[in-house]
């Protein structure tokens, strides 16, 4: 099959211009919100002092309990300003209640001389109104960085360092062993950082009627309702989503673009995969298939043993606390679904790269190999360091660089992710190496550049990574970990994948390389036009101000255009798929029928998981009460694997069948169905019967009780959520037994069979 464009073919250089130009809008907004960020995050006061002068606690404290907050890994356990892990409470939320509670009693017995339930109805109306109106007040004085505490914030503050030290030393806290948080030094900082973000969260910004984290979160006892904002940015988000959707259909019909659009009918036979000798660093790229498998397995299992501690709070009746607790599972799980899946999309551009160029440089299959030892430092490396930073074995600021930083999806160490930086710099080089011939290749020329300036963005967008430190403003923190969560997962690994699809496809013989290169602009301006600035919606409550929410909320919704598109796509797959040629009768997908078939269930979970799921969650006044539930998992799980998943195994399909003989084929091609049906079943159930409807009742129980109820364990333990919770077990099983065992089994079949092809495969026409 040749990636050369045809005679006469030419692409508009609109093309280019309109991307360029998204890009450049995009990221210049994006700069200006960030910017915006670092001007208005909540302040820290130099220190807290009571009405009398006396000091709390002071901003070096609120600084360090921030540390203490990330080196014991509590995001992985519970929330703050509603971003973390889903069995822990919220603690600025929990905080606040807390407060506000402690509040209601001080005040009734000032006022009234009795007990809060003792008062008329009439006089606890009267405490209701009063405890929001001292809780909203701004105290903060900027000129002399002090923050004051009337006498009963000061004896609820007090209250706050029992009630968190009980938490941390009792047991619990769930998924998490006794003593977790016991030096009284530690506590009592994570006390004043939960205290300060309880603050934010509920103090008005100077000359607004709005707080530090717009309202967030829901708390009637408190005061804290939802803003305008969020109701007008949402209505105005409905808006821009409809009319991006008909410019993008517009766009489609005109120029005849999909997947099956353009099929070439004549002699199907001569564009099918049939790869010549595999290249020297093709055939060493089994072992990195290998991995992608093991470590799919690994994320699998302990996905389920998470999954486990929501039904109860130990595993089994077995002792792991101490061993294996909860956050620290969730970051293998987190941290190992993205280091499997990137490892599939960089073993597939190595491996197909060599089909662009034709050829391959003298020394790539050792880069290859070393780029293999170095993936497995990384993992391995950075694994081990989170376990020892589990059993709080690093002095001073070791585990920051060596541990687990305590970010969310960011947990690896400081010192890993430099390794990692420079191990996608270095396979960025080897792609360049092998690329180099084609960028002289006048007819496929554009389509090299564009594969290698996507994998270039790979290493240079997770640079953001590093641009911050523990004792960083926790606002900042949470702005740069989502330039990588949302900037470098769904927009440049969407737009690189976009890149794989499309070559696996002109190689496939399902479309021109004209019309390869019209989808890969289409899903760039789509992709980059709502999701750069989109960015913005995981900032609506964590600090920044209502110009973010206004921007993000009206950008996000944009991102399901390219998303509603993938329906089609997955349309015109199933169709290219029964293809066949009219003269030798051969079916167009045969040799390459399970790649077809996850690029058709990427296309249907990214409309489902992305488009449907993500969409929901993402209007701000949703957002407002849902964020941190069930529904954000709900999300994650049916979008992340879904999506990134499904096409990491696409890619590793396309390569393995490649490197298989006929007898080697006929030995995985049964254990490849049914895993392709036991992952899509498995993954269905656990939305269907869990995840989905279980984030509904959290949502309801958050706008009927409050949004710290709704993460309280006395909910997640009880009724009907407990229960859907424990019914979950069915699709966990059928995803890891039908679906996870057998690919893993037919990868390392192929891999340990040896059983690759060395010539053209010889084929058999099929009738």
């Amino acid at each position: 099959m040749s990636f050369d464009l045809e005679k006469n073919e030419k692409l508009s250089p609109l093309w280019r211009i309109i991307t360029f130009a998204v890009m450049i809008v995009g990221f210049s907004i994006l700069g200006l919100v960030t910017r915006i960020a670092y001007d208005n995050t909540p302040p820290i006061p130099k220190q807290v002092v009571s009405s009398t002068g006396q000091v709390i606690f002071t901003g070096e404290q609120i600084t360090r309990g921030q540390g203490v907050f990330l080196k014991n890994n509590l995001m992985e356990h519970g929330t703050l300003w509603g971003h973390g892990a889903y069995l822990g409470p919220d603690y600025s939320a929990s905080h606040l209640h807390e407060q506000a509670l402690t509040m209601q009693k001080l005040l009734a017995h000032k006022i009234y001389g009795k007990p809060f339930e003792q008062l008329t109805e009439f006089e606890q109306g009267a405490i209701l109104h009063e405890v929001p109106q001292v809780l909203k007040q701004n105290r903060y004085d900027s000129s002399t960085g002090t923050l004051i505490l009337t006498e009963e914030e000061v004896k609820a503050y007090e209250h706050s360092l029992v009630f968190w030290r009980n938490y941390f030393t009792s047991g619990q806290a769930p998924g998490l062993p006794k003593n977790y948080i016991s030096n009284d030094e530690d506590q009592h900082a994570l006390t004043s950082f939960f205290a300060w973000a309880a603050w934010a969260a509920v103090t008005n910004r100077p000359g607004e009627e709005f707080t530090y984290t717009n309202n967030f979160p829901y708390d009637p006892i408190a005061g804290n309702y939802p803003s305008a904002d969020a109701y007008l940015w949402s209505a105005m988000s409905l808006i821009f989503i409809i009319g991006i959707t008909g410019l993008a259909l517009f766009i489609v019909s005109k120029f005849g673009l999909g997947w099956g659009g353009s099929v070439k009918n004549s002699h199907v036979c001569e564009t099918r995969l049939t790869l010549p000798t595999l290249t020297l660093s093709q055939k060493s790229m089994g072992k990195y298939f290998v991995i992608v498998a093991l470590l799919f397995l690994f994320q699998s299992l302990i996905g389920g043993a998470l999954a486990h501690y929501r039904v109860e709070s130990t595993f089994y009746g077995l002792p792991i606390l101490d061993y294996l607790p909860y956050n620290l599972l969730r970051t293998w799980h987190l941290q190992l679904s993205i280091f499997w899946i990137a490892t599939a999309w960089i073993a597939g551009g190595l491996f197909i790269a060599p089909l662009l160029s034709e050829s391959e440089p003298r020394y790539q299959k050792l880069g290859v190999n070393l780029l293999f030892g170095a993936l497995l430092v990384v993992v391995m490396g950075s694994m081990t360091g989170e376990y020892l930073s589990s059993r709080n074995f690093f002095q001073s600021e070791w585990w920051f660089w060596i541990g687990n930083q305590g970010s969310e999806y960011l947990d690896l160490g400081r010192f890993w992710q430099y390794l990692l930086i420079a191990g996608f710099s270095f396979w960025l080089f080897l792609l360049y190496q092998v690329l180099k011939p084609a960028f002289q290749m006048p007819g496929r020329r554009e389509l090299c550049i564009l594969f290698f300036l996507t994998a270039s963005t790979i290493p240079i967008f997770y640079i953001p990574a590093v641009f911050y430190h523990h004792e960083t403003h926790f606002t900042l923190i949470d702005n740069w970990r989502f330039w990588i969560i949302h900037l470098w997962v769904e927009g440049f690994f969407e737009v690189f994948s976009t890149v794989l699809v499309a070559i696996i496809s002109v190689q496939m013989g399902i479309i021109r390389t004209i019309t390869a290169l019209r989808i890969i602009y289409l899903d760039a301006i789509l992709y980059l036009l709502g999701g750069v600035v989109g960015t913005g919606h995981h900032w609506y409550f964590t600090g920044q101000t209502n110009v973010n929410m206004a921007l993000s909320a009206c950008f996000s919704a944009m991102e399901v255009v390219p998303l509603t598109l993938l329906t089609m796509e997955a349309r015109d797959f199933i169709r290219v798929s029964q293809i066949k040629c009219n003269k030798c009768r051969y079916y167009l997908a045969e040799k390459q029928q399970w790649t077809i078939y996850f690029l058709i269930a990427v296309g249907i979970w990214n409309f489902v998981g992305a488009g449907i799921f993500g969409f929901l969650i993402n209007l701000p006044i949703i957002s407002y009460f849902e964020v941190g539930t069930n529904l954000t998992a709900n999300h994650a799980h049916a979008a992340m694997f879904g999506v990134f998943g499904m096409l990491a195994l696409g890619t590793v399909m396309f390569c393995m069948r490649a490197m298989q003989n006929e007898p080697l084929w006929n030995r995985t091609k049964t254990l490849i169905k049914i895993s392709f049906f036991g992952l899509n079943v498995g993954m269905s159930l656990m939305v269907i019967v869990d995840l989905f409807p279980a984030g509904v009742l959290q949502l309801w129980d958050a706008i009927e009780n409050g949004y710290w109820h709704a993460r309280e364990l006395e909910y997640l333990m009880s009724g009907t959520y407990h229960l859907l919770e424990q019914v979950r077990i069915i699709g966990d099983t059928i995803f890891i037994v039908v679906g996870v065992i057998p690919i893993t089994t037919a990868i390392l079949i192929t891999f340990f069979s040896r059983g690759f092809s060395s010539n053209k495969l010889v084929e058999q026409p099929t009738k």
